[in-house]
């Protein structure tokens, strides 16, 4: 017979933080070494001469998170990729997105990179795992990137197919680049 425990308040005492401070599980590896030519978004097809080279990969920090935290990840095809866009100083709160630059959007309506905390979310095809590593493809970060963090994209949880997308939904479909 399951007791009746009273409810506890863990967030009643709870100071929220001022300020936080994240320490890189690992870094990218990766081809793109400028913004140009680097994917805008990593399910983009490559453009031959600007992304020969559609592998990455993610370099785990061993001393920081041992190897046998990428254990069973190997039968997933994708992963969320947490980053720190390190290469990115300042923001506004008005942007001109590349697909719609005659109009300014609200930044947190875009995928910017420019934010006031320069974090990345990518989801990139899983290749392989082998020890420490991870070999990606297409993924939309340059190379040295701080990795904080690694997720299985689970479809159930992660996949919306009839979400609405805003003003993104208004425009023309993606061309092809390949």
């Amino acid at each position: 017979m399951p007791r009746n425990l009273p409810t506890k308040n863990y967030t009643g005492a709870a100071t929220p933080p001022g300020e936080i401070v994240l320490r890189p599980i690992g870094f990218v590896r990766s081809p793109h070494t400028e913004r140009y030519g680097t994917p805008r978004q990593a399910v983009l097809e490559a453009h031959a001469k600007r992304r020969p080279d559609e592998r990455v990969r993610i370099e785990l920090l061993t001393d920081h998170v041992p190897a046998q935290a990428l254990q069973d990840l190997d039968g997933f095809d994708y992963v969320w990729i947490l980053s720190y866009l390190h290469l990115n100083r300042g923001w506004n709160a008005l942007v001109a997105p590349p697909r719609s630059p005659d109009v300014k959007r609200g930044l947190l309506s875009t995928r910017a990179p420019h934010r006031p905390n320069p974090i990345g979310l990518s989801a990139a095809r899983l290749l392989s795992v082998s020890g420490a590593q991870l070999e990606l493809e297409r993924l939309d970060l340059v190379d040295g990137t701080p990795v904080l963090d690694i997720k299985p994209y689970v479809p159930y949880a992660d996949a919306f197919p009839d979400a609405d997308a805003g003003w993104v939904d208004a425009l023309p479909p993606m061309p092809e680049e390949g």
